[in-house]
This record gives structure tokens, sequence and C-alpha cells, in this order.
């Protein structure tokens, strides 16, 4: 039985997208904790290890392979090599209780680029007065928002809106923005949310704003991109598959994102295309219900 649960478990991890994601999405529920499957490798190395069982310690061999394989390169340490710039990414909440406490400790990170995520028109002004001192550059659509140390071109909202989504929905920001390596594409937005519900997992109107969110990014004709969004998410989620086909996750770090108080997943994602997300981290909680998250990026040669 314990062998039997080992291949079991290895299977899942490997082919996790064989799990159907008809009714109730249970394809995507899998993948979006995949890496939480780790933990039942000490559980069964303990049970076969009471139960003297040379066969089960053989067997749980294969999960901690599997494992290993899928997520291990995320533990190793960064290689500290150069970057061109730094990005951060965050769901600022809408309930935040404290929007310019927030503002200035994102601020005092350093980053070159901040993408927020539920900003409210009552809050807005503390983030702009806050952040204005060291990024002069900003531009907001709707409830996202993109503030910048370097000059930003062509500005313009993109519609992610599902179907079923009533008007005056708009969670699509696209900026340009000036670097000493050229222009790149910068994207900021919020997919809708995920809800465990009766039926199952809850991710159609997701699913709809992450195709059109990839069709914008597909026809992008800047070369260099990079996306900074509350993406509702993890990368081995299919339902990404628009974005994740397209861009590249980081190389190195979990920074387990939501929710802030115990983060179990990371659903604040940082992807790039023709550049290279080298390290991805978290930063300390702010007045949110999300981590901040931030990533060194390399750009690519033109």
């Amino acid at each position: 039985m314990l062998a039997a649960l080992a291949v079991l478990t290895a299977g899942l991890l490997v082919f996790h997208s064989a799990v159907p994601n008809a009714a109730g999405r249970p394809g995507s529920a899998l993948e979006t904790f995949l890496p939480w499957l780790g933990l039942a490798v000490p559980v069964l190395v303990v049970a076969a290890l009471v139960r003297r069982s040379v066969t089960a310690l053989v067997a749980v061999l294969l999960p901690a392979v599997a494992w290993a394989g899928l997520f291990g390169g995320l533990l190793l340490p960064a290689d500290g090599g150069p970057h061109d710039l730094t990005a951060l990414q965050h769901n600022v909440s809408d309930e935040n209780p404290d929007p310019t406490g927030t503002a200035r400790a994102l601020a005092g990170a350093g980053p070159d680029l901040i993408a927020l995520e539920e900003l409210t028109p009552s809050a807005l002004p503390a983030y702009e007065a806050a952040l204005a001192p060291a990024y002069p550059y900003h531009a907001v659509e709707g409830t996202v928002g993109l503030w910048s140390k370097r000059p930003l071109t062509d500005v313009r909202r993109v519609d992610i809106k599902p179907p079923s989504i009533g008007e005056g929905w708009n969670r699509g920001l696209r900026c340009g923005v000036r670097t000493p390596r050229g222009e790149i594409a910068v994207y900021v937005a919020h997919l809708p949310s995920v809800r465990m519900r009766a039926n199952g997992f809850g991710s159609g109107p997701r699913d709809e704003s992450a195709r059109l969110l990839g069709a914008a990014v597909a026809a992008e004709e800047v070369d260099r991109v990079i996306l900074l969004g509350d993406l509702n998410g993890t990368v081995d989620d299919r339902g990404l598959a628009p974005l994740t086909s397209r861009l590249s996750a980081p190389r190195r770090g979990l920074a387990l994102s939501w929710p802030a108080a115990v983060p179990v997943a990371r659903i604040d994602q940082v992807l790039t295309r023709s550049a290279t997300a080298a390290e991805v981290w978290t930063l300390s909680a702010t007045g949110s219900d999300h981590l901040p998250v931030a990533a060194r990026i390399r750009l690519d040669a033109s």
C-alpha cells in the first residue's frame, strides 16, 4: 500500500496534465497546490521505516525525484550575475488600511518598476503622493497601475474582461518603458478571482481573461515583454497556459505570496519574454492579504 501511494504521488507530479479539467476543473485545482505534494515524501518515508519496508522506501524515491525535477531548481541560490532592472508586483488590497505605509515600504525596496492592483479611487491619491518622489512616471487604468523610474510611452488599456463580467471592470494596462537597453513592453493585469465551490474549482472567468491577455501579448510588437500581475493562478495551472506558453517564469525562488498570513501559493507573477527573471522573492507583509513579489530581470540581446 505504501509503495502504491508513492507511485501514485509520483504519477500526479509528473503527469498532472493528464488529470481532466472537465466538471469542477480538478486538474487546475491539483496544479494550484502541486508543490505541496512533496509533503507526502517525508510522511511515506516515516511510514516505510515504521513498517521496515524496503520496497516502500525504494518506491518513495520516485516522488522525491519527481518533485526535485519539477521544483528543486527553484530552491537553488540565485546565480548572482548582473541584471538590468528590478520589478515589483503587489496586489495592495482594496481594503488596505494603510496605503501610504504600503507605498513607502514598496518604494523602500528600490525597484525600477512597481505594478499595483486593487487600486481604489479613494486610496489612489495616497499611492501617487507616496511614490511620486522616487517614481516620476506612472499610469493607471481602472484598478491597476504602473510606477516607473524611467519614462513611459504608448500607454493604453488592455481589454481582458470576460463576457460574463459586467461593464466597468477594467484590470489591464500596457506601457512602453524606455531603458538603456531599449524599449520594453510592460503589462499589468489582475485576472478574475478563483473560488472553491461545491461544484469544484471556479476558474472559468479567470481562464477566459488569461486567453484575452495571452492574445494581447502574442500581438505585442515590442520584443521584450514583462508581465506583472495578480493572475489568481500558479504557473503550473493549465488555465494560465495562454500566458505561460508565451512567457517564461522565474528560474529561482518559490516566493509564495498568498494568503499573506500563511502563504501557500504564488499567484502574483512576474513573467517575461526575451528577458529572464533570474530570481524572485517576497517582501515583508503590508496591509494587504497578498505579499509583494519582486524579481531581478536580465534583458536578452535585441
